[in-house]
């Protein structure tokens, strides 16, 4: 029997090497590496033209609207049971989908993406990007979304049973008093923009982190901006209920609330157990 030849130290240098990117290939993905993956998505949005916000953003306001529609007719043909809510707050998340996976622009996402960048550099010039894109963004989803509203509740396209769930889904959004809105509108902002910042490692998952979180936001009642708003201005299309009441009492409220938990419970938070271990080295896209 031979002996085996000692390894030499390149040898046993090169094979730890190997060793090491195997074990970086199976573990999870680091914080920085989710941080870098949403900073680039960020840094990418706040180049777009206002034309190719408003556009986008118009088809997410739309999208939205199959929310209400798909909660909607799920609750239609449900019996009035306590059980009721935890199947009907499933077709919440329908809108998610499409907005999501169409690459659309939805303003609730953007209370994470283009406001990293804008904690990374910290100046007037990326501040106004950032304004000029949430302005865009927020003025055409809540366009797409009063169309959708419109067509649903001055057309025949959805039957009466439908139309009177959609009704009663839009009161219950229109229920609480402000101050209770703005503290939902936190949690919901707070988990919308916890889901961005999932996506980037979900992988195969994306669906299922969609659908499990935007459950959540429905089955708890948060108010969203936008799937909120489809919800309250067909109420207000219908006549039972003034824009006073859906502007001061939902879209105000919940429009900080949102605001509040996804840039202060999210994006601050997430950039700071990042940077704080960075030495204070900038974290670009190009790093």
């Amino acid at each position: 029997m031979y002996a085996s030849k000692p390894e030499s130290p390149d040898e046993h240098h090169r094979k730890e090497e190997r060793d090491d990117e195997e074990a970086e290939q199976k573990s999870a993905a680091g914080a920085h590496i989710v941080y870098k993956a949403v900073l680039k998505e960020g840094e990418d949005e706040l180049e777009r033209s206002v034309s190719a916000l408003a556009w986008s953003g118009l088809a997410a306001g739309l999208s939205m609207g199959f929310s209400l529609v798909s909660e909607g007719l799920l609750r239609s043909h449900l019996p009035d049971a306590p059980w009721r809510p935890l199947i009907t707050k499933l077709g919440y998340s329908m809108g998610f989908l499409i907005v999501i996976l169409g690459r659309q622009q939805l303003f609730t996402e953007n209370t994470l993406t283009p406001v990293l960048p804008l904690l990374q550099h910290k100046n007037a010039s990326t501040l106004l990007k950032v304004m000029r894109l949430w302005v865009v963004v927020l003025a055409s989803n809540l366009a797409g979304a009063f169309l959708f509203a419109w067509v649903a509740g001055r057309t025949q396209a959805f039957t009466p049973q439908a139309r009177a769930a959609f009704l009663a889904i839009g009161h219950e959004a229109l229920a609480h008093e402000p101050g209770v809105v703005l503290l939902r509108g936190i949690f919901a902002g707070w988990l919308i923009a916890l889901m961005v910042w999932l996506l980037p490692v979900a992988e195969v998952a994306r669906i299922w982190v969609i659908i499990i979180v935007t459950y959540l936001v429905g089955l708890a009642s948060l108010p969203h901006i936008i799937a909120g708003s489809v919800e309250a201005m067909y109420v207000v299309i219908n006549g039972q209920a003034t824009w006073g009441r859906y502007v001061a009492g939902y879209m105000l409220p919940t429009l900080a609330g949102n605001i509040l938990g996804g840039v202060a419970l999210v994006a601050a938070l997430n950039h700071a157990q990042v940077v704080s271990g960075r030495e204070g080295k900038p974290m670009s896209r190009k790093s």
